[in-house]
């Protein structure tokens, strides 16, 4: 016997993007492009701090995060935010976003809103996990459209009173996770005032959020504060895989509200796998430093504009402004992504694979997402393939 409520979910992405191109032999040399793996450097100073801290591999972590980890995740949300939280209340370390996340629905989530089924928000297209936590606290997800027409960002003002009245929480990426639409302060605002008349917390995903081109994305958590908003009505979570190049580090962080953090704190004593202290060590020290970050933004505009000049005369082509992703408009994304392949061993993925079937449609179907993450003469040979095979 099993539970039910997975019962009817699709195949995660990446199975699924096998079990359409791997039945078919590459047209070319393979040129992985679908997955978010940053490839540039990481600072090479890394592995001697954890070798300098091996031992500690030896002990128990605090599930929290050391102290020193703490007040450097403060610091940082100081200086990139000029939002100040107490790093013994407000902070927790986690092992990646994802972790923090999920868990962020079996902590917040009450059973019931108004004595109904809660819903949780979030946008379509969307990371996965988001999903996946409401499913298994038993809440009702929510797909909000998050297309041309509503700048790519999900308009939730635009539910029924009767959904914002059950909401209980608002998953939100910003940079978003496909499209590289960024939440300006405006959009930030609206979404809090309505998180205020409704009642309900906003998870904010902000794990790219030192991948721009130009201006540095606004924070939720910085907004709120700007707005005087209820100290519980924002959790922020970041993650050192894109800004600091490390995905196989597993390290990032969430803050929030007193009250909120410490709900959090409580399930992950009880669940959770604290983040080894070596690892821990070296993330302190590289929320402290931001020489790399600036390195690696520098790396990443160059290949925005790379896509511009190759990519730009698409119709439909959006000029990302942040993230590692292009958004690329396709007649339909399976059957792109299986002739890119077949054509040029290029792989993407799908868009209708990071998306959800709704009455309306899916929103990703017209779409491929390609990762911006491989050095730039890689990045510039794949891209050169994906416009002499799809729009040549």
């Amino acid at each position: 016997m099993f539970p039910e409520r997975f019962s009817n979910l699709p195949a995660y992405a990446f199975p699924r993007l096998r079990a359409l191109l791997d039945v078919h032999e590459p047209g070319g040399p393979v040129m992985h492009m679908s997955i978010g793996e940053p490839k540039h450097p990481f600072p090479a100073w890394i592995t001697d701090e954890l070798v300098a801290h091996a031992a500690d591999f030896g002990r128990y972590p605090p599930n929290e995060g050391t102290p020193g980890l703490r007040r450097s995740i403060a610091d940082w949300l100081q200086r990139r935010y000029g939002v100040t939280v107490d790093p013994d209340r407000q902070v927790m370390g986690l092992n990646g976003t994802r972790e923090g996340l999920y868990n962020a629905g079996m902590a917040l989530c009450p059973e019931t809103v108004g004595g109904a089924r809660p819903v949780v928000l979030m946008p379509n297209p969307f990371y996965q996990v988001y999903m996946i936590s409401a499913i298994s606290v038993g809440a009702e997800p929510v797909f909000c459209p998050a297309t041309a027409e509503t700048g790519h960002l999900p308009d939730f003002a635009a539910l029924s009173d009767d959904v914002l009245d059950r909401a209980a929480l608002c998953y939100i990426c910003s940079p978003a996770n496909p499209q590289g639409a960024v939440a300006d302060r405006a959009y930030w605002e609206r979404l809090i005032a309505l998180a205020e008349r409704h009642d309900f917390r906003i998870l904010a995903d902000e794990c790219y959020c030192e991948i721009y081109r130009d201006t540095p994305p606004p924070g939720a958590m910085q907004v709120a504060v700007e707005m005087g908003a209820d100290p519980e009505r924002v959790l922020t979570f970041h993650s050192l895989s894109k800004r600091s190049n490390l995905p196989g580090l597993r390290s990032g962080f969430v803050a929030g509200g007193p009250e909120s953090m410490a709900r959090l704190r409580q399930l992950r004593a009880y669940s959770g796998a604290p983040v080894p202290l070596p690892i821990q060590h070296v993330s302190e020290r590289l929320w402290a430093e931001e020489t790399h970050v600036t390195e690696n933004r520098a790396l990443y505009r160059a290949k925005y504009e790379m896509a511009d000049r190759i990519l730009g005369d698409v119709p439909g082509y959006m000029a990302p402004e942040a993230g590692m992703f292009l958004w690329l408009p396709v007649e339909d994304g399976e059957a792109a992504a299986l002739k890119l392949w077949q054509e040029t061993g290029v792989r993407v993925l799908p868009g209708a694979y990071l998306s959800r079937d709704t009455e309306a449609g899916n929103p990703g179907a017209g779409f491929i997402r390609v990762a911006l993450v491989a050095p730039a003469d890689e990045t510039e040979a794949g891209l050169m393939r994906i416009r002499d095979c799809l729009f040549g």
